[in-house]
């Protein structure tokens, strides 16, 4: 058995010497054993699933309610004030952004309070995540918004007013906030259901496809609707509602049609308020080091523009938009409108999946940060009993919010117990305070929203860093950006989702195969392409495929290998096939003949292309098209004074090595095309080898009945050099017979026609019988 030594000088490190045998696939089965896998039957795995101990139920009881693992624990003393400190600072930014997004949810204003109140009821005892903080999220709503808006439009509630005598149109607000209150919580419960059900069956994997260049050009275009959204509430300005395909640019020509309709008295205020939250929210930023507690912005600015709209009677002096009424209590639950939703369904899908995406992604950032983890499935299943319970109440669809999160999280927040607090506070506004803040104009509160959209809008500049790390990565941003500008959330999610599922194929359709060479001294192998001093062995190639192989993408390796090795070995069969004919019949009219020194001389020049090579007395002459090859020329003595030229291809290398290191999976079309390829090379005397192979690859390969007579386990080897070091050992007894010479041989011996067959490129399966032709030497 061949052995391999190799001795790595590299001053300054640590050297090792290997000194084993060369494993093949065979060699190495003899000497190492496989373990014997233990399949489980159906009934065991019945037993084990069904079975119930106390022990069993007591963990999964812990698992679907994770607060009975962390409330056992909970240190009072220590956690409970900065509990309770973020959670009224939570509470208090909680509040006023449930009643901005519930504009973005196109819904009274109080139901974003009853949105930032009931989620967290049940989130308290079946979330994982200690530290988000559960209510609406911009994005979200707006995309609730867009849905409400589409089934519930002004259109549906006008109504004619007789006012001195003339007929005018109006809506009927009454009506109509009744129906979008109702649309939004049917959508809500619905939502619940779907992710219910996908935690239930376990598919909190979905999420690893939306990737972070998806959902951070998503988010990105998502909070470029909701500035436009909100400045049309900051300037006050009448506007058609529009849903679907290129509805933000109707709405933006809407605004500027109107611009001249501007409320001033909103304008200055949603001016102040914005240039005031984002002032002080950099500030807080700068110094969170020093403040223990963030400076509560959005309620001072609420209670200052509250006060001033009051005092001066903003509504009946400048016709400001302000909020109206807050009825204070709860409304009872209500029976979600189940003929909805067959209408409802496929946005249900898409905005349960965003709002679970964004939680469970903020939510692992903390988790990572304060080193716990949160379980993706129950994260599924506590959001689905949320928003099941929350669309009871006519809420719209809970997830979190980037910035109410880092709040809770700042001031000290240890676990839900600041969320629970928070809700607290949520419930005295309900209860208590919302009727004070009645005269808070609208325009502030799209001010707010619009401040914290800043963290979304400063995601841009992630794409020149994409450029750089992954150009795949920042197209799938941008796309999805302007897919979700264009056409709407629902539908650009959707797009971008697509569009990076179409880069992957392209990926594995296309990917990198190169030829590969030897560091020398070590049994390293690069791509000779990209490093210098490298040493492809003699009479070797060595061929490196990146990707899985496939019925997509096994022609390109096809390619792939002609480019590499600079001929196809097809072609090269039939010329060879072609050239035997015509020395064959020189032969029978005695126009040639083999002496002892030979009749083939290789001092032909190479050449990037066959030469034309017609027999007008052949009919079974072939058309053959040109392809990048190597020839040499063969000077045949023929007993006249001038030469005859026959030119068959030069083959350079005896043996190919495929590297299927990064070869994870194939398929029944690649296994059976990698058989004909095999088969094609050994017809030329090309030997083919694979290395540092997947046993589940073999596996696949076996299964699929690639190996026969011709094709044996014995030319798969585990690593590169193996090979490398076995056809070295082969080619030391290799005798420098030359089977064409000895082919003519027997021609002029025998006088009679020989039968030669072409082969067809396109055939596959070859005829492995051909024996007299695979005797063809290069």
């Amino acid at each position: 058995m061949a052995t391999g030594r190799m001795d790595i000088p590299s001053p300054g490190y640590n050297q090792y010497l290997v000194h084993r045998s060369v494993y093949s696939e065979p060699t190495f089965q003899e000497e190492t054993e496989r373990k014997e896998p233990v399949r489980k039957t159906l009934q065991d795995r019945v037993k084990k699933n069904c079975s119930c101990t106390s022990k069993k139920a007591y963990y999964v009881a812990k698992k679907f309610f994770p607060i009975l693992n962390w409330l056992p624990n909970y240190r009072w003393k220590e956690w409970f004030v900065s509990d309770l400190i973020s959670g009224i600072s939570t509470g208090l930014v909680g509040t006023l952004q449930g009643l901005a997004y519930a504009l973005l949810a196109a819904v009274p204003v109080e139901y974003g309070l009853y949105s930032s109140f009931f989620p967290i009821l049940t989130y308290f005892f079946l979330g994982t995540s200690k530290h988000i903080s559960v209510g609406p999220f911009p994005v979200v709503s707006l995309m609730v918004g867009s849905i409400v808006l589409s089934i519930a439009p002004d259109e549906k509630f006008t109504m004619l007013a007789n006012s001195t005598g003339l007929n005018k149109t109006l809506i009927d607000t009454v009506a109509r906030d009744t129906a979008r209150i109702v649309v939004s919580g049917t959508l809500s419960f619905l939502i619940g259901i779907i992710q219910l059900a996908l935690g239930v069956f376990q598919i909190g994997f979905i999420i690893r496809y939306l990737a972070d260049p998806l959902v951070g050009g998503f988010t990105t275009a998502a909070a470029f609707q909701v500035f436009v959204s909100q400045i049309k509430l900051v300037l006050n300005v009448p506007t058609k509602n529009y849903n679907g395909v290129l509805s933000i640019i109707y709405t933006i020509i809407d605004i500027f049609t109107n611009i001249a309709k501007t409320n001033i008295a909103d304008l200055i205020a949603g001016l102040l308020t914005f240039v005031a939250c984002v002032v002080v929210k950099e500030i807080n930023d700068r110094y969170k080091r020093i403040f223990r507690v963030p400076i509560p912005i959005e309620i001072i600015v609420t209670i200052i523009a509250t006060g001033i709209s009051y005092g001066v009677n903003l509504e009946k002096k400048y016709n400001a938009g302000i909020v109206k009424t807050i009825p204070s209590g709860f409304i009872p639950p209500m029976t979600p409108d189940v003929s909805l939703f067959a209408q409802l369904g496929s946005s249900a899908f898409s905005i349960g999946i965003v709002a679970y995406a964004v939680a469970v992604s903020v939510g692992k950032v903390y988790a990572t940060k304060h080193n716990y983890e949160v379980d993706g499935n129950q994260e599924f299943i506590a959001f689905g009993i949320s928003n099941l319970f929350s669309g009871a109440f006519s809420c719209f669809c809970a997830t979190t919010a980037l910035s109410r999160t880092a709040v809770q999280e700042s001031t000290g927040g240890k676990t839900q117990i600041a969320g629970i607090i928070s809700a607290g506070i949520v419930l005295i506004a309900i209860v208590a305070l919302g009727r004070l803040l009645e005269p808070l104009q609208k325009s502030v509160l799209a001010a707010i929203v619009i401040a914290n959209l800043k963290g979304m809008f400063c995601q841009v500049f992630d794409v020149p860093r994409l450029w750089k790390e992954n150009k795949w990565d920042s197209v799938i941003w941008v796309f999805t950006c302007i897919a979700s500008i264009l056409l709407g959330l629902d539908l650009g999610l959707l797009a971008g989702l697509l569009f990076g599922l179409v880069t992957i194929i392209l990926r594995v359709q296309f990917p990198s195969c190169g030829a590969l060479g030897n560091v020398p001294g070590t049994d390293i192998y690069k791509n000779v392409k990209e490093y210098k001093n490298l040493i492809e062995p003699e009479g070797v190639k060595i061929i490196r495929y990146t990707s899985g192989m496939f019925y997509g993408n096994i022609d390109g390796f096809k390619n792939a290998i002609k480019s590499i090795v600079g001929f196809d070995a097809v072609k090269v069969y039939n010329k060879r096939t072609k050239a035997l004919r015509k020395i064959q019949k020189l032969i029978k009219k005695g126009q040639l003949r083999s002496t002892k020194n030979g009749i083939i001389s290789s001092t032909g020049a190479d050449n990037e292309g066959f030469e034309p090579d017609d027999d007008p007395e052949d009919p079974e002459q072939e058309n053959n098209e040109g392809v990048e090859t190597k020839e040499v020329e063969i000077r045949v003595d023929w007993n006249s004074e001038l030469p005859v030229k026959v030119y068959v291809p030069k083959v350079s290398i005896h043996s190919i090595i495929f590297d299927f290191g990064q070869i994870h999976f194939i398929d029944v079309v690649a296994v059976r095309s990698l058989k004909v390829i095999f088969k094609e090379f050994k017809r030329i005397d090309v030997e083919p080898y694979i290395a540092a192979y997947e046993d589940g690859v073999l596996q696949k390969m076996e299964s699929c009945l690639f190996f026969d007579e011709t094709i044996k386990r014995d030319i798969f080897f585990l690593t590169v050099h193996d090979a490398v070091l076995h056809i070295e050992n082969l080619r030391k007894f290799y005798d420098g017979h030359d089977p064409l010479l000895e082919k003519i041989s027997l021609m002029q011996e025998s006088r009679e026609l020989l039968e030669f067959t072409a082969v067809d490129p396109t055939e596959q399966e070859l005829d492995a019988q051909e024996g007299a032709l695979r005797s063809l030497a290069h």
